[in-house]
């Protein structure tokens, strides 16, 4: 049974974005939001996977959360809703070669205002002779401009990739982009938005008292996937700038 209909898989072509509603159910979501605070908490201990995406050396509270591979502490994971539809919903985007690379989470925390700066993904990867890759964005809370949610610049993926630079103490990659030609693209829990590797996006800083949590999975060929591990890429590393 197909989920997508040819207008969404042209549209993700054409624009490099594409949202889904209601990916997940509601008690899909409560399941998600149980274990999303297990690992923010560290009830389950993902410390060596776990830092501030915001880079700020000062600061006593992680501001941008980033967990990895939250699927190699839980394994589980993978068989559950959210791994097995966004994987099939890759798959019709890009091919039935598709894969899960890498999955991890990202929290705004409450009232800590601090942006994701505009970036590619495809900045943080290996050059791949296939390119097709792909991330699923799921909101795990109300994703809106006050808490943070997702921008994206259409066909900003059929162009050249950006010069990036890296953001203070080894936090996000950030390059030149703007709110001005740019699409706001706000979820109610349970809905996500896939994106292609070199779609230009960021997100405002959180300034609400909730969390904005995101669970997000990341695809790509798995001939790709082998030839990034035989290099020791795992997505678990230190973040560098790609030449």
């Amino acid at each position: 049974m197909k989920l997508l209909s040819q207008q969404q898989k042209s549209f993700f072509e054409a624009e490099g974005y594409l949202v889904i509603d209601n990916l997940l159910s509601e008690e899909e979501v409560v399941f998600y939001s149980d274990l999303y605070e297990s690992f923010l908490d560290n009830t389950i201990d993902v410390s060596k996977y776990r830092s501030d995406l915001s880079g700020l050396e000062d600061s006593k509270k992680e501001k941008i959360t980033q967990i990895m591979v939250p699927s190699k502490v839980v394994p589980e994971l993978l068989e559950k809703g959210l791994h097995m539809k966004t994987l099939k919903i890759a798959q019709e985007l890009m091919g039935d070669d598709i894969a899960l690379d890498f999955d991890m989470l990202i929290n705004k925390a409450p009232n800590t205002n601090t942006i994701t700066p505009w970036h590619q993904d495809a900045a943080y990867w290996i050059d791949m002779p296939d390119k097709r890759a792909a991330s699923c964005w799921v909101a795990i809370d109300r994703s809106y401009k006050e808490n943070g949610c997702m921008w994206y610049t259409p066909k900003s993926h059929l162009a050249e990739l950006l010069p990036h630079e890296q953001t203070g103490n080894k936090g996000a990659l950030k390059c030149e982009g703007t709110e001005e030609n740019s699409s706001c693209i706000e979820l109610p829990p349970g809905s996500c938005v896939f994106h292609q590797g070199a779609t230009l996006h960021y997100s405002r800083g959180n300034s609400t008292n909730d969390n904005r949590r995101a669970f997000i999975t990341n695809f790509r060929p798995m001939a790709m996937i082998e030839l990034e591990r035989s290099k020791g890429v795992d997505h678990t590393g230190e973040r560098i700038v790609n030449p």
